[in-house]
């Protein structure tokens, strides 16, 4: 059974088939944000706080930290918001860039295991990014592409998923520690895109033993209603056996999805976290807190 163990100073997230999803928050990225560009560019870190936070509130295990930020200086701001958002918070990150120099010197700063995001199976890549792995004793991301591109064929993003595992193993790098994105394609453009990832899935940990990812919101590009629909496939991806996303645990209708697929896939243990959210209050509870709102009310009429 392949574990996947990523740490902070403080705390240990383990990514397994045997564990409940892990949900890695993608907010800090300024991708497509050009306020948070901007802020993160002129070094104000006051929206990557609230992201930070927010996150981990809703149910994060995990952060993605992104700093792709056209003309500036990546390297600097990336260990910068690392550095930042580990003083904040506990969980384990995910240390996201193409720049190598970039992942350098974010890993230079980490605090713990990181998880490494990502290396593709192109060659130059893989030379630059497996041993920076290996010197950190970090997990890495591995997405299933190469110098030919994104294949529509399953098949072959299996073979270069496969192709990343091995050469990782060459430097050392435990299969435990490669977590495969097998690519998640929109299904409005490619209307096989569930069934394929499905598939894949499954190959990768029947086939390789590997933990999965993918950046769960690709699949709902382009149609209405993203929200229930990324919910839908969070869940079927869990039970082709998917062990992880990088996804935005603000929207409930999502984290619902997750929270479903741990109890059927029996890694809810007893419905725990899913009674504790959803059954309704009993009467005690109701007078409970009724008795403890207004001894509260009191106290803050006392202290005005």
């Amino acid at each position: 059974m392949s574990r996947t163990v990523v740490s902070s100073a403080r705390k240990t997230v383990i990514i397994g088939f045997d564990q409940p999803f892990c949900i890695i928050g993608e907010r800090i990225n300024p991708t497509g944000r050009k306020k948070l560009a901007a802020e993160m560019a002129a070094g104000d870190f006051s929206t990557v706080e609230r992201d930070a936070l927010a996150q981990v509130e809703a149910g994060a295990l995990m952060l993605d930290v992104n700093a792709g930020i056209p003309l500036a200086d990546e390297p600097a701001i990336l260990a910068e918001t690392i550095k930042l958002v580990q003083s904040l918070t506990d969980v384990p990150l995910s240390i996201d860039s193409s720049i190598v120099a970039a992942l350098e010197a974010g890993l230079s700063v980490y605090q713990g295991k990181a998880l490494v995001n990502s290396v593709t199976g192109e060659e130059e890549r893989l030379e630059a990014v497996l041993p920076l792995v290996a010197k950190h004793g970090a997990a890495v991301v591995a997405i299933s592409n190469d110098e030919t591109g994104i294949s529509e064929d399953p098949d072959v993003r299996f073979a270069v998923a496969k192709k990343i595992v091995e050469r990782a193993q060459d430097y050392g790098i435990a299969k435990e520690d490669v977590v495969v994105d097998p690519l998640v394609m929109p299904i409005g453009a490619m209307g096989t895109a569930g069934r394929q990832v499905f598939a894949l899935v499954r190959r990768l940990r029947e086939e390789l033993g590997v933990n999965t990812t993918c950046g769960a919101s690709n699949i709902s590009f382009g149609v209405p209603n993203r929200h229930d629909l990324n919910a839908a496939f969070l869940a079927m991806a869990a039970g082709a056996g998917m062990t992880s996303a990088i996804m935005n645990p603000l929207h409930p209708q999502e984290m619902v999805g997750v929270m479903a697929a741990d109890v059927l896939n029996g890694v809810d243990t007893n419905c725990g976290r899913w009674i504790r959210k959803f059954r309704e209050p009993t009467a005690g509870d109701t007078e409970s807190g009724g008795r403890e709102g207004r001894g509260e009310r009191r106290r803050r009429r006392a202290a005005g």
